[in-house]
């Protein structure tokens, strides 16, 4: 039921924007940057849950506490620069959001360091030498 919610709110903040576009741009884009916000806010909870769940699992399965947080921070830089590229795209700068998408694949690869090189000392290790 909350997609409907979701997809309804989009639905009505688009139509909003196509009418007031024409005489207030600026209006149009603050009032879609506004709702996109609220869109993830809405989800924050939603997220935390996840979150959570994850936590128990690797707790569970004593897996590396790091290794979790590590991958968790990955998802959350994907998310955000996705998002900044989306809001800085709807403004009609196609190129500073070309930036922010690179931005976030570098931050993702310093970020998969750590776990890359664990696992690659991991088959090292098993390898017959």
């Amino acid at each position: 039921m909350e997609i409907l919610q979701v997809v309804g709110l989009g639905l009505i903040t688009t139509i909003l924007i196509l009418v007031v576009k024409e005489q207030k741009p600026i209006f149009a884009f603050l009032l879609a940057t506004f709702v996109g916000i609220m869109i993830f806010l809405a989800l924050a909870g939603k997220i935390a849950d996840v979150i959570r769940i994850l936590e128990n699992l690797a707790t569970q399965a004593h897996v590396n506490n790091l290794f979790l947080e590590t991958i968790l921070k990955i998802i959350g830089i994907a998310y955000i620069a996705e998002f900044g590229a989306q809001v800085t795209r709807d403004a009609g700068q196609g190129s500073i959001a070309s930036k922010i998408e690179l931005a976030g694949k570098v931050l993702i690869m310093v970020m998969a360091i750590p776990i890359i090189t664990v696992i690659i000392e991991t088959i090292v290790s098993i390898l017959p030498t």
